[in-house]
């Protein structure tokens, strides 16, 4: 039995929904709001099931895992249909680097907790805030379509669907939300455009969950 706790609109969540749909597997989906009650997250039970207040948590039957690129790397070699990390060891070198480009370089200056504390803790302005993200962006993006021009086929290294575009597009996805004017990354958009023509990718959207409706 999966588990997934998960907010709609997290990016992390929103690579492991991708994962789950792309291999076809049912997972039991717990909305933890990121914002209700002063953040779910910050409460008991979950606190206690991730100690660091972030979402997604994956549970499978005795396991209970944290980081999304772990969950994805076991959902990977437990169920190996649709395998998201090529066989040769180079390519899945590849893949997994350009997956941390973006999890781990990009994403983190962008998240939730780290706004906050911007906004909150040391009171910069709304402009500030959104200079600050569209500033890490920027830089982000502009490394990662250079390498995109050398790794890309159809999509982000080949021509088959890797852990490399499960990261790309939610990052997309706030790229957008933030209005970053993606005319110079030509080569992220397109990948970007044609991963969402895959009925995975669509299902996992922000938009189509349930707690978004909600």
């Amino acid at each position: 039995m999966l588990t997934l706790y998960t907010y709609w609109r997290s990016s992390a969540a929103y690579r492991v929904r991708i994962a789950l749909a792309l291999k076809e597997l049912t997972a039991n989906h717990i909305p933890v709001h990121l914002l209700k009650d002063g953040g779910q997250q910050k409460a008991e039970p979950y606190r206690g099931l991730n100690p660091a207040m972030l979402v997604p948590t994956l549970q499978h039957d005795d396991l209970t895992l944290n980081q999304s690129l772990a969950i994805i790397e076991y959902l990977d070699a437990t169920f190996p249909r649709q395998p998201l990390l090529p066989a040769e060891p180079a390519q899945a070198a590849v893949v997994r680097a350009l997956a941390l480009d973006i999890a781990c370089d990009i994403h983190p200056l962008n998240n939730l907790r780290v706004l906050q504390y911007l906004s909150g803790t040391l009171g910069i302005s709304d402009l500030q805030k959104t200079d600050w993200i569209l500033h890490w962006l920027r830089q982000g993006f502009t490394a990662l379509e250079q390498r995109l021009n050398q790794t890309a086929g159809l999509y982000a290294c080949g021509d088959t669907v890797t852990l490399a575009d499960v990261c790309l597009v939610p990052q997309v996805y706030n790229a957008l939300r933030f209005q970053l004017e993606l005319t110079p990354f030509p080569q992220i958009v397109r990948i970007y455009q044609q991963c969402m023509t895959l009925p995975a990718f669509i299902a996992a959207a922000p938009e189509q969950q349930a707690d978004a409706q909600a």
